[in-house]
């Protein structure tokens, strides 16, 4: 058995890949309160349908994507796609923003126990399924007393087939422990790449048998990118091209950072070395970082889902190339 096509949700029985793929491009543009964007530009849904097509027939069977993505349309792409294929696949969602479709304007966030409810039967319709996957607090920040009734709403969803079992995209371990006390949590979203490690929450995820899922294992695309002079300005509905606070890889207009160009540059021939993309030989850094790993990388294209799926072929890195990149890194 292939441990990288064939694995549990965490501690659960739903099996899903080593591999997902993260819908939050194919929701399309949305914007914060103050117009900023949200998304990443422009999208063909057309096309869009078409890459989810072609993952699944690449043996990709674990999507993710949030309410909030695109004000709802990323839901609503995905469930297109899947309309037929919905015993196929794992699905995950995210609730906690709120959001205004018709304008697809953030509007803020609800963390109140009796707003769960609305909103996963809102993203049920969206989505065209009688139940989610793996259902995920959307706010990193929410208060630990606050987080411990969202789990037991989660827990009644769980009892009425709603939901299969839950989460909590943070990158603070304390929450996602908090979390995981729970029977039906099986996995903790958070942010890892060859760029930036997390060992206190891949730690928490071998010691609670959890999924760890990766958002961001590309870095926003800048470990995606086909050379070193790759990077141009980005379209101005692409978030990359206003970067709020926390996306420090790239400035204005999307240029890609130096700082963070320069440690690409530093890993590339040990990435793709193999002949992996650099896209791919960031997916294996992830699997041999942690077997618990469960990147979600983004697409919007047919030929990205083709990349990323080929990464599974290829397999994680092995440990000396691992020692390299670490010395390139931190040496």
């Amino acid at each position: 058995m292939n441990a990288l096509q064939h694995r549990k949700l965490g501690h659960s029985d739903i099996e899903v890949g080593a591999l997902g793929f993260g819908c939050w491009a194919i929701g399309g543009e949305w914007q914060d309160p103050d117009g900023n964007p949200l998304g990443w530009g422009r999208v063909d849904d057309d096309e869009s349908v078409a890459a989810v097509h072609r993952a699944l027939d690449l043996g990709i069977t674990f999507f993710d994507t949030a309410d909030t993505y695109g004000a709802g349309h990323s839901e609503r792409v995905l469930g297109r796609a899947l309309r037929g294929r919905r015993d196929e696949v794992v699905i995950a969602t995210k609730w906690g923003n709120t959001f205004d479709e018709r304008t697809r304007t953030l509007t803020g966030t609800d963390d109140s126990p009796r707003y769960v409810r609305r909103a996963l039967t809102a993203s049920l319709e969206r989505l065209g399924t009688d139940r989610v996957d793996l259902y995920q607090l959307h706010l990193s920040d929410a208060p630990l007393d606050r987080a411990l009734e969202l789990r037991d709403v989660c827990e009644e969803l769980v009892r009425e087939g709603l939901i299969r079992g839950y989460a909590w995209s943070t990158d603070d371990p304390r929450r996602a422990a908090l979390f995981a006390d729970g029977p039906h949590c099986f996995a903790a979203q958070h942010a890892a790449n060859v760029l930036q490690d997390a060992p206190e929450m891949f730690a928490l995820c071998a010691d609670r048998d959890l999924t760890s899922i990766n958002r961001s294992p590309l870095a926003m695309g800048l470990l995606a990118k086909k050379t070193r002079t790759d990077g141009g300005p980005v379209d101005a509905g692409d978030i990359r091209a206003v970067p709020p606070a926390w996306l420090t890889w790239y400035g204005e207009g999307g240029v890609p950072a130096p700082v963070w160009a320069e440690r690409v540059a530093a890993v590339r021939e040990v990435l793709t070395s193999g002949g992996r993309t650099l896209a791919q030989g960031a997916l294996a850094w992830l699997w041999a970082r942690s077997p618990h790993s469960l990147p979600i990388p983004g697409f919007r294209s047919v030929a990205q889902a083709e990349e990323n799926a080929a990464a599974v072929a290829h397999g994680p890195l092995s440990e000396d190339r691992m020692k390299e990149i670490e010395e390139l890194l931190n040496g």
